[in-house]
């Protein structure tokens, strides 16, 4: 899914833009664990990327038109 696949006024287009960053994001805080020491700044930043897969897979399924949003 790429945002440059859809005009810029259906959701898919805002969909996949959101999809990207949030990637982007999980990938920065698991690199930035590698970084650091402290423990518990280690378990916010993966559990920070854990709950944005979540995000990332509800606009997955959003996209593939299997979520049902009410």
């Amino acid at each position: 899914m790429k945002a440059e696949d859809y005009p810029e006024d259906h959701p898919c287009h805002h969909v996949a833009k959101i999809h990207e960053r949030l990637e982007e994001l999980m990938t920065h805080c698991r690199e930035d664990v590698a970084k650091i020491s402290e423990p518990k700044a280690q378990a916010l930043f993966e559990t920070t990327a854990e709950v944005l897969g979540g995000l990332k897979t509800a606009y997955e399924h959003y996209a593939s038109g299997r979520e049902v949003f009410r």
